[in-house]
């Protein structure tokens, strides 16, 4: 990243920054899609700390490139990388802005020399580029402008974990730690469609059922074996009921393993399920649900593991101010900034239950999050830096 000479001096408010910095944000655009097509040219499997490595070096020397105070910590899921901007002696506690941001993608290795960066008019294509490298491309770019126009007046700890696609195992407990001691959480994770802020997001749990039966010839002496298929089918069918659509909670049971031949009586069978809940009411039932689950057949043993969880982001008022706040900083930029829940959940989620206010959704807009046609809005992509910005600076 590079930083033109020059810079702004003194204090001003929203209404007179705003059009200085989407006049900025508008000369960067060759720049955006140059620093994501870098990014979006390594391979971040979410899993893999080796081959996460390099992206964290880049990433750590862009935060040092404008000017971040920049620390690493080694993880079981690789780096965790944390910046600080603002005013030298200004402590990030109680009073700074939390950005909370992942670099870890969905894409196994060798993605990107399978499906390589590419831009076709307002849309670059690439692995990852929606979700989320956008969204960081767009706040180093933000942090970029404000130390460049010297608006930045709070601090400012970026934080970049490594592990979000599969649960932020690794990572929860610093996101929980850091959104304590922050004034707000801001997740440049995709906006929803029309550029939609996240007010809400359903809380998510992963279970694994796992049955043990008896074996048995199925021809020869069936009433011998205890089948662990039909009890985890019959399980499934209790599990099935607990979802209430009407309410927001629905259960999905997305892998079936079992058996070891067809003449055989199934010794063993499991299933993983994915539940989502709005709010903590909902998760409550689930959990006492899955924890009173039972096998049915003499004989058969049922285990409950939970895989992966992460609350509800449920809609407070605080909640509701932050995105106020939000829609009139936008406005001064000619954004219209709607607001709505997501299903999918977020390292958001993890510092809403911290009850810092959260506003999630900061990102640009694009498609195909987790496909092979992940696109994102160049257009967006300098407005999201214009609002970033603002935010940042105003929020």
């Amino acid at each position: 990243m590079s930083r033109p000479a020059g810079g702004a001096a003194a204090t001003v408010g929203a209404a007179e920054l705003a059009p200085r910095v989407a006049a900025a944000a508008a000369t960067r655009r060759a720049d955006l899609v140059e620093w994501l097509r870098l990014i979006s040219s390594l391979d971040a499997p979410s899993g893999d700390p080796t081959a996460l490595a390099p992206v964290a070096d880049l990433l750590q020397s862009w935060l040092a490139s404008i000017d971040g105070r920049v620390s690493r910590r080694a993880s079981a899921a690789g780096l965790q990388i944390e910046a600080e901007f603002g005013p030298p002696g200004m402590a990030v506690e109680r009073e700074g802005v939390l950005v909370l941001c992942h670099y870890d993608t969905v894409w196994p290795a060798g993605t990107v020399a399978a499906r390589p960066f590419r831009v076709a008019g307002d849309l670059a294509y690439g692995p990852g580029v929606l979700d989320m490298r956008g969204g960081i491309v767009a706040t180093l770019g933000a942090l970029e402008l404000l130390g460049e126009l010297e608006a930045l007046r709070r601090p400012v700890r970026m934080l970049l974990t490594p592990d979000e696609e599969t649960g932020s195992r690794a990572s929860r407990d610093l996101i929980a730690r850091r959104a304590r001691e922050a004034a707000i959480a801001l997740v440049p994770e995709p906006a929803l469609p029309g550029g939609a802020l996240k007010t809400a997001r359903k809380g998510w749990i992963a279970y694994r059922l796992r049955i043990r039966g008896r074996a048995a010839h199925a021809g020869l002496d069936p009433e011998a074996g205890v089948s662990a298929i039909d009890e985890l089918v019959d399980r499934l069918t209790e599990v099935r009921g607990l979802a209430d659509p009407a309410a927001g909670t629905t259960i999905t049971c997305g892998m079936v393993r079992g058996g070891s031949a067809a003449n055989v009586i199934a010794e063993r069978a499991e299933a993983e399920i994915d539940v989502r809940f709005p709010d903590a009411s909902e998760e409550a039932r689930i959990r006492a649900a899955f924890a009173a689950l039972r096998p049915a057949r003499p004989g058969a043993e049922l285990a409950v593991k939970e895989l992966h969880s992460r609350p509800p982001l449920e809609r407070t008022q605080a909640i509701i101010a932050g995105a106020e706040r939000a829609r009139a900083l936008g406005a001064l930029i000619g954004l219209e900034l709607g607001e709505g829940s997501a299903g999918g959940v977020s390292d958001g989620n993890l510092a809403a239950a911290e009850r810092v206010p959260v506003l999630d959704g900061l990102g640009p807009e694009g498609g195909g999050a987790h496909s092979v046609d992940e696109h994102v809005s160049l257009a967006s992509l300098v407005d999201r830096i214009a609002l970033m910005a603002l935010l940042l600076a105003e929020v």
